[in-house]
Formats: structure tokens, C-alpha cells, sequence
């Protein structure tokens, strides 16, 4: 029998839809829309940190996508069996009684409360510290131990406990919350009652300290004491969770004519997309996936044998089922990776854009196409003419954390610094130093769960990074000092996403069957160069102490001046 699924991958900027054949795991369509909201720059601060997303972003690249791949693809309608959704996360949105995203209430249009609050939406580090107080002294469960230990406030609970302290009319009409990947799972199903709605496992584990030890969310007697809004929330919410291979319904009238699809399509519970994105790289025991894009996340997975009752500290949770179910999910992260150089390149592009993009000399036509040139090769030469530089050269050392630390031990206060900068630093020696602290940042992750007692035999590297740039995936070789995979897929998530669609539609009996047939292959390894490693172990020590002294030194100096 003919059987697809469809996978559906919301990232930052843009969705992404791939219609895959669940015999071969080919794919026989992919689609892109990019969110033009979000593209002007509306509802975001970045100056205090607030980046937020109109849901009709969403929906409309829902509707584009999909409907796109199904007519590029040519297959019948009743062929295609499901869909999958993952998101980023954490990444909640308040809803109205009736399950109407609050930004799509008259009165909440513009509203930057009453939007998705982004993962890396940075608004609620105060929130995020006093949930880590209370958790740590309020005399009960600490309900941050499967979350590392620390909350992070990139996460549920802080986000909306800032937004319910800053916005009155937002708490008032805000009925309950949703995380983005179960919002867009909700609106395709024809079941619209929220109380029985199946959430995510991998959202509510990882971001909202859900767990089977409590039976479920922190209870209302803990919420109560940060603020009574959210004991009454809690009442609003969910106790059970579900794993992505789980029906979460069928496909609604109105979205099956939307979408040239039938009403027997089937929805699977949502997921996150460095979750998936694992799942599409064939994800195993001891394999460490590096979802590598504008942050990263890291991911594994490990049986409740090997990891028992143990807490792995400072990472961004473990979860019974986030990934395989059956299988514990481990989830870290860097909080900027492709971001820190993107930040480097918009530093770089200033003159460009308000000098030479501003300049009467210049025709709009020939400005068109420098722009499109310059776009073209900015951080390909940046990254040949770092490569370039010999080894024996002095490089400044810098730090990651120009979006704060995700892991090890989250802590969003945390700014990026530099040091080593002498007359004879350019633009290329600043962008290997970048290239250097994202790739040490990496190794201070896989450093923290080899401490804690997880072993890693292998790396994969899946995302945009990981494809077009062998200067960083050389690099991260020798710094981690072990050989890295690249998977061949250009949309790892999304292809994760349609084997959890698949084994919800029954197709497969469980994930890991349909992984290891639907699965990415891998088009490069990279393997660590013996004098580079020597070179980077000592630089590693110089990125650890710069590290120190900002955290330790400079951090307690700030407080200080503000006290």
C-alpha cells in the first residue's frame, strides 16, 4: 500500500513542511514559509530581550506549507496517513476559553502578551530566580530536579509569570496557556475540549517540571506561593502527558479542506524539534545530536537501567519518553550558536547598511546586487580567511554567551566577553575566536555528562551549521576530540516529526523501527586533527578561566553597583 506522512517543523524564522514515503523515507516534497510578521521585526524588544511571534505566523505557514507539499507531491489525499508538529519550545501562548490563541481576541491583536513568547525571549530571568529560590526553601519536593536542578527562564512557568505581572488585562483573559507545539496540534484536530486534549511529554518534562513522581505539575500549594494566578492555572492545565507516537486526533473538517486532505489523517501528539530532529538522525544509546541552528540542543537518550533515579545536574531535563518512548531523553544546550555569529556579522554589515547602502554614488539597482553578493559570501570568506590562519598566531579568546548559558548550569544573566585583543586582531581572527567559544561552550556539554556518569561514543551534528560549514564541524571535531557525523537530511526535524506521524497512523510498531528505515543517512564525518587538538585543549582552559572571571568576578561586581 501507498502510506505518507507529513512532518511539520516550526523553527525561528520560518516552518517547514516535507511529505516523506514511509517505506523508503524518501521525500517526495518539501515546502518553506517564512513568518512575515516576525521578518518585519514586530512585537520583539531586543534591547530587553523580547521576542515574541503572531500566531497567525503560524497558521499561515501551516495552510502554505502543507497544501504546497501535497500538490507538489501529487499523492492521493486518502494516502497520506499523518501529521507530526514539532516546535520550538519552551515557547507558551495564553488561549481564551474556547481555545482562540488570546492574539486573535479583539483587543489582544497587538498585544505582545497575549503573543508566543519565543524560546529565546529572555523577559522573565527574575521570575526564572525566584522559581529557584522557592524550589530550593519552600520545605517540599524540589520540582526542579529533573530539570538540572536550575529553571531556567527560557522556560513555562517564569514566561508566564512575568507576562501575568506586566500585563493585568492579558492574566484576566487568559484561560489557560498552550506550548506552540500543542497550539498548532490542537487546532488541526476536531476534538476542541482542552481539558481532555492530549499534551506534549516532551514539553511538559522539559519545560514545565512535569513528572510521574508528583503525579504530574508541581502542585497549586507550590504555584500558589509565587502567585495565586497560577494556582488557579493549574486547575486549567493537564496532569497526564503523552509521547509523540500517540493520536492526539483526526484531522478537522475545516483544516481538511484547507488542506486538500481527508478527515481520516491523523494527528500526533506534538514534540519539540531538537527531539525529533534526533529521531530523524537515527538517534541511539551513547549518541550525542547537536541540533545546530541559532542555538543549539543537545539530545540524548538513555534506558531507565543506566540512568535509574540519578539527576543529571545543569542540563535542560530528562524525560521518560521526550525522544523513544521507553527511553529516557536527556536534553542541553547552548542558548546562541549560529546566533553569535550572525551577532559578529551584523556588527561587521553597520558601515554597509547605513554608509555604503545609503550612498547617492550608487544606482538602487547596482545597491541590489551588492547587497545580494555581500549577503552571498560574508561569512564564507570571513570563515576561509580564519581557517587560514596559522595556528601558531594568537587568537582572542571569547565566550558564547551572547544569548546567555543554557547548559551547563543555566543562567541567562550571563553576557559574552573577550579577551587577548591586541593591534593585530581583524575581522578574521575575531571570527575564529566566535567560531572557537561556541565549539568550547560545546565541550563544556558533553564534559558535564561524562561527569555526571553518561557516556558519549558518538556525535551528530544535524541543522543548517552542520551542513554548510565544514570550518565549525572541523572545528568541533577538535575540540571534542572525536569524530563527528553530519546527517544528509536538510530538515532532520521535520523527517523526526513524520516518523512519530507514522507510528501513530500504525504504519510502524514502534520509533525506533521506523527510524532505522526512515532515518537520515549521513554525508560527512570529521575526524580530530592531532596538532589541533593539542592547540585547543590549551586555548579550552583559556575560554574556562575568561569564563571564571566573568561569572565569578565581574558578575558579583555588577550586583554589587546595583545593591
Amino acid at each position: 500500500m501507498n502510506n505518507y506522512v507529513i512532518g511539520l517543523d516550526y523553527g525561528s524564522d520560518s516552518v517547514r513542511a516535507v511529505l516523506i514515503d514511509t517505506v523508503t523515507g524518501n521525500e517526495l516534497a518539501s515546502s518553506v514559509h517564512y513568518y512575515q510578521r516576525w521578518k518585519s521585526g514586530l512585537y520583539c524588544d531586543a534591547t530587553i530581550n523580547q521576542f515574541r511571534q503572531h500566531p497567525l505566523d503560524h497558521i499561515e505557514g501551516l495552510e502554505n506549507t502543507i497544501k504546497s507539499v501535497v500538490i507538489k507531491s501529487g499523492v492521493k489525499p486518502e494516502d497520506i496517513k499523518g501529521i507530526c508538529i514539532d516546535t520550538t519550545g519552551s515557547s507558551p501562548i495564553p488561549v481564551a476559553k474556547d481555545g482562540t490563541p488570546l492574539a486573535m481576541v479583539k483587543g489582544f491583536e497587538d498585544n505582545p502578551n497575549a503573543m508566543m513568547i519565543l524560546w529565546k525571549d529572555h523577559t522573565a530571568i527574575e521570575e526564572a530566580n525566584e522559581i529557584n529560590t522557592l524550589a530550593a526553601n519552600w520545605g517540599g519536593e524540589d520540582f526542579t530536579k529533573y530539570e538540572g536542578g536550575i529553571y531556567s527562564s527560557e522556560w513555562f512557568w517564569a514566561k508566564i509569570l512575568h507576562v501575568i505581572r506586566e500585563d493585568e488585562a492579558v492574566k484576566n483573559a487568559a484561560h489557560t496557556w498552550l506550548e506552540h507545539c500543542d497550539l498548532m496540534t490542537y487546532l488541526l484536530i476536531e476534538d476542541k475540549d482542552l481539558k481532555t486534549f492530549k499534551r506534549s511529554r516532551c514539553a511538559a518534562g522539559h519545560k514545565a517540571m512535569w513528572h510521574r513522581d508528583w503525579d504530574g505539575l508541581p502542585p497549586e500549594e507550590f504555584l500558589g506561593q509565587l502567585h495565586p494566578y497560577l494556582a488557579e492555572l493549574r486547575g486549567n492545565l493537564y496532569n497526564e502527558t503523552y509521547t509523540s507516537d500517540v493520536v492526539a486526533g483526526n484531522l478537522n473538517t475545516e483544516w481538511a479542506q484547507k488542506l486538500g486532505l481527508t478527515t481520516k489523517t491523523v494527528i500526533a501528539v506534538g514534540t519539540f524539534d531538537a527531539h525529533s530532529g534526533a529521531v530523524g538522525a537515527k538517534i541511539d544509546e551513547h549518541t550525542l545530536v547537536r541540533v545546530m541552528g541559532t542555538s543549539t540542543c543537545d539530545i540524548m537518550v538513555s534506558p531507565h537501567k543506566v540512568i535509574g533515579t540519578k539527576t543529571v545536574r545543569g542540563i535542560c531535563g530528562q524525560v521518560d519518553g521526550s525522544v523513544i518512548p521507553g527511553l529516557v531523553g536527556l536534553e542541553a544546550g547552548q542558548s546562541a550558536f549560529g546566533d553569535v555569529l550572525a551577532w559578529f556579522k551584523s556588527v561587521l554589515s553597520w558601515p554597509i547598511d547605513n554608509l555604503v547602502m545609503n550612498s547617492n554614488l550608487l544606482s538602487d539597482d547596482v545597491k541590489q546586487k551588492l547587497q545580494a553578493e555581500i549577503d552571498a559570501k560574508f561569512i564564507r570568506t570571513l570563515a576561509e580567511q580564519a581557517e587560514n590562519i596559522p595556528l601558531s598566531e594568537s587568537i582572542p579568546t571569547a565566550l558564547d554567551w551572547i544569548n546567555g548559558r543554557r547548559t551547563p548550569d543555566a543562567n541567562q544573566e550571563l553576557k559574552s566577553a573577550m579577551s587577548n585583543l591586541s593591534l593585530g586582531t581583524k575581522a578574521p581572527h575575531i571570527f575564529k575566536a566566535l567560531v572557537n567559544a561556541i565549539c568550547f561552550g560545546s565541550k563544556m556539554i558533553v564534559d558535564r555528562f561524562e561527569s555526571e556518569g553518561v557516556k558519549i561514543e558518538s556525535v551528530i551534528g544535524i541543522g543548517g551549521v552542520a551542513r554548510k560549514s565544514p570550518f565549525i564541524m572541523q572545528t568541533l571535531a577538535n575540540v571534542l576530540n572525536m569524530p563527528v557525523k553530519v546527517a544528509e537530511s536538510d530538515q532532520a526535524p521535520a523527517l523526526g516529526a513524520a516518523i512519530y506521524a507514522a507510528v501513530a497512523a500504525g504504519i510502524y510498531p514502534n520509533v525506533i523501527e521506523a527510524s532505522k528505515n526512515m532515518g537520515s543517512d549521513f554525508e560527512a564525518e570529521y575526524f580530530p586533527q592531532a596538532d589541533y587538538v593539542k592547540v585547543y585543549k590549551h586555548r579550552m582552559e583559556s575560554y574556562k578561566t575568561l569564563g571564571e572571571f566573568i561569572e565569578n568576578t565581574i558578575k558579583s561586581k555588577e550586583y554589587e553597583f546595583q545593591v
